[in-house]
């Protein structure tokens, strides 16, 4: 605390609220009198702002207290649209929620579910506390397959699968930023499946100063969940700052039996020194264990809707007993990004990193002792306990590891007006997946590991597939800018080479043992950007992507153990991957009575992959289906108007235009797509945001629009439109003892609403049979299938810094 003059405090309040540097909160302890001086003397002589401080004048000098206008959890109080606008600068689009936004969300949730209020961003989740990974996400139509992810400089996501594992990124008290970028992704990024864009997740910087947080929540669902941080502070005088953080999450499944248990332990370091050299070091450790939900079809929505849940009780032949459908994933990641100034205008990033994920998913089956495959060769008798019948009712354990080490580095050298960069990204990815089977004792329990397996006659576990991927990715970058007319015009041209090579074998009898393939792809950009005014920027670019197909379907054969026939073939060579080519034109407005972001986007696709599931011998199979050519086109955008009596709107919305260019193999012939729809793509989508903060007292509504979207290329079955809302309200208290802000925080999520279908799990091509362009009729395949959104849930949180 320090104390100062009146006069003083009134020229430092009145010239850093004119520049949005300190909170509102901050000025307002400035006493009446004073501001009356300020109004009289220091609006009318700004400059004197900049002149040492003398006495008073008149008298005894005032003496009032300054406080830093930011909470425990970061809240500041200045972000524009109350965290949900920050403001950008890059020739693209761009939008993200900060740290003023984060905090008044509900603890549990996860990075993805962040932004879903973002122009663009659709978030189907089946949990609505938001704590696991059984969610969807797309930006633009494209899926979150098609997404590129950033996590302290590192690639979090399966680079396999490209599934983001958000939930166990970092616990959202530890988040500082999340950041969408729908269109064109920093090139320089350690991603290469980037089609839809980025999302990148920052965290929060140690404190220098010894502290910590520590909060509590509690709900419905059975929720419960406790985390604490601590923050070292500097340690010694070595001019290392530190955190570590430690939560644990237990919750109910909201239909149906089960739930989940996770526990998440969160670790930054960082020093700095001299002009731009630093080193920060992140760690996260997460081990999540879930009940699984079902993904029912339309049929069976209509029928049961949300009643349609997997056995309570086990009979000791029900193969959809919920102990038999969970999951449980362990996932360690580490990065360490290193930035050094080498000289004037010439610096280097390398970013290391590693993450290793091992982990486990269960499905309910049914083994005949006599009738089983391994491969396309009998496997039977197999070894069942002596006594029992010849067929058994078995969980799939499909247990898999990943390990992955990739570096990124960046070469920046600024001379003049020209800003040229140099980036080279290395990774390289070991991955083993193995199914077997394990036949569960009387209460229905059997080892989900593995570790004690259905045996074949000879010996050997009982298995779909055996298959082991090594693949390496290497992609070199450059790109230069040069600015004009006083940095006011920006002109851009960069060129990405990335190259993949991945190798795969498959000990299956049957089954072709060594598979792979290498691809190189030139992904060049070129963008403009002029600030028309300091409030004003238009842009536009041209961009290109591109992704090789999801999961490791396309190089690896599997097989039913119950008849040996081939279920998947791998594809020789690899799938062509998809490809797009894009264009955006934008504007940004930065004013005094409204900030506007405005963007129009064209997208040209080839060999569009949409990624779908679907659950064969009670194994989930993950699978690439090819949907041609497709053009993408629509405008999204966002708005924010400035706080009026702490009161803080904000509107985002798009419209989006998808279409299939093309008529798409099926049946021996070829569907009439050409001119549908494409699918997970709505027309329209919106939310609308409030947010209130006095300093004590606060809230945060948001209601989200997304309209109807097709399940099927034939745009013969689709998801009805619907609308979610989430309400936040809290109250923060002065320091008590040593607790510094306690405040009381209550979260409503899905408010109104608990009877919907959020996204789709399992798409097809047509949901009915459907006549060819050849006049045969291509016959209905699996039905689609659909992820039902949560109920609403109210959850309780205590929250206090020391």
């Amino acid at each position: 605390m320090r104390r100062l003059s009146a006069n003083s405090v009134t020229l430092l309040c009145t010239a850093a609220v004119a520049t949005g540097s300190i909170a509102p909160s901050f000025a307002a302890s400035v006493k009446e009198s004073s501001r009356k001086k300020a109004l009289s003397s220091t609006a009318l002589h700004a400059p004197a702002a900049h002149k040492k401080s003398g006495p008073v004048q008149a008298g005894k000098a005032e003496e009032i207290t300054v406080s830093s206008g930011v909470t425990p959890n970061g809240v500041t109080g200045r972000s524009a649209g109350g965290g949900m606008m920050p403001r950008q600068t890059e020739a693209f689009s761009k939008s993200g929620v900060t740290r003023d936004y984060i905090a008044a969300q509900a603890p549990a949730t996860n990075a993805l579910t962040l932004v879903k209020n973002t122009p663009g961003v659709i978030v189907a989740s089946a949990d609505p506390t938001g704590a696991t990974d059984r969610m969807s996400v797309s930006i633009r139509g494209m899926n979150q397959n098609e997404l590129g992810y950033e996590l302290e400089g590192m690639n979090p996501s399966d680079v396999l699968y490209y599934s983001p594992l958000s939930s166990g990124w970092a616990d959202t008290e530890n988040v500082g930023s999340v950041t969408v970028t729908p269109g064109a992704p920093d090139l320089m990024a350690p991603t290469f499946s980037a089609v839809g864009g980025l999302i990148s997740e920052k965290l929060r910087d140690p404190s220098r100063k010894f502290g910590g947080l520590v909060d509590l929540t509690y709900g419905g669902n059975n929720m419960k969940r406790e985390f604490i941080r601590l923050d070292s502070g500097e340690i010694g005088h070595t001019g290392v700052n530190s955190f570590a953080s430690f939560s644990d999450t237990q919750a109910s499944n909201w239909r149906g039996p089960g739930g989940l248990h996770r526990w998440h332990i969160d670790f930054k370091a960082n020093k700095k020194w001299g002009d731009g050299n630093s080193i920060t070091t992140f760690m996260s450790y997460n081990d999540v264990k879930e009940n699984l939900y079902t993904y029912p079809t339309m049929a069976q929505w209509n029928a049961q809707g949300i009643g349609y849940n997997y056995a309570k009780e086990f009979t000791g032949s029900n193969s959809n007993y919920y102990k038999f459908h969970q999951y449980e994933w362990r996932h360690a990641r580490a990065s360490v990004q290193m930035k050094f100034k080498l000289a004037d205008g010439l610096n280097l990033s390398v970013t290391p990193y590693v993450f290793n994920v091992s982990g486990t998913v269960q499905g309910g089956s049914t083994l005949n002792q006599n009738k089983a495959y391994m491969g396309n060769e009998p496997a039977g008798p197999l070894q069942f306990p002596e006594g029992s019948a010849s067929t058994q009712v078995a969980q799939s354990n499909d247990t898999f590891s990943e390990s992955t080490f990739g570096i990124n580095s960046i070469l920046d050298w600024k001379r003049g007006h020209n800003d040229l960069q140099f980036g080279y990204w290395y990774s390289y990815i070991n991955y083993a997946e193995s199914p077997t089977y394990s036949l569960p004792d009387a209460q229905g329990n059997a080892n989900r590991w593995g570790n004690d397996p259905v045996l074949t006659a000879s010996g050997q576990p009982l298995r779909q597939w055996d298959a082991h991927v090594i693949q390496q990715t290497n992609t070199i970058s450059i790109m230069d800018t040069y600015s004009l007319l006083h940095d006011r015009l920006k002109l851009s041209a960069g060129f990405k080479e990335a190259m993949i090579t991945r190798t795969a074998t498959n000990l299956m009898p049957g089954a072709t043992y060594a598979t792979g393939f290498s691809d190189a792809q030139p992904l060049p950009r070129v963008s403009i950007s002029y600030q028309l005014t300091p409030r004003d920027q238009i842009y536009i670019n041209g961009t290109t992507a591109f992704r090789e197909a999801a999961a490791i379907t396309p190089s690896v054969d599997m097989f039913s153990s119950s008849t040996g026939a081939m279920t998947t073939q791998h594809v020789k060579g690899g799938i062509k991957p998809e490809y797009s080519i894009s264009e955006e034109l934008g504007y940004r407005h930065y004013g005094k009575y409204f900030n506007l972001s405005l963007a129009f986007f064209n997208y040209n696709f080839t060999n569009r992959q949409i990624t779908s599931s679907s659950l064969v011998e009670g194994t989930t199979i993950t699978t690439s289906l090819n949907g041609g050519g497709q053009t993408t086109r629509g405008i999204s955008g966002e708005i924010s108007l400035p706080r009026w009596h702490h009161f803080t709107p904000y509107f985002s919305g798009q419209y989006l235009h998808a279409t299939i260019d093309n008529n798409l193999a099926a049946g021996g012939t070829y569907l009439p797509t050409a001119g549908k729809r494409a699918v997970l793509s709505p027309k329209f989508s919106g939310s609308i945001g409030l947010s209130y903060d006095d300093g004590h007292v606060f809230g945060n509504f948001s209601f989200n629009y997304i309209g109807s979207e097709y399940s099927t290329f034939m745009n013969d079955e689709k998801i009805p439109s619907y609308e979610t809302a989430n309400l936040g309200i809290g109250y923060r208290f002065n320091d008590v003892l040593f607790f510094k802000r306690p405040q009381l925080q209550l979260n409503m999520t899905n408010l109104g609403n608990s009877h919907y279908l959020s996204g789709a799990w399992g798409l097809t091509t047509n949901a009915h049979n459907t006549m060819g362009v050849d006049g045969h009729t291509v016959v209905k395949g699996s039905a689609p299938t659909y992820i039902t959104g949560g109920n609403f849930t109210g959850l309780v949180t205590l929250t206090a810094g020391f």
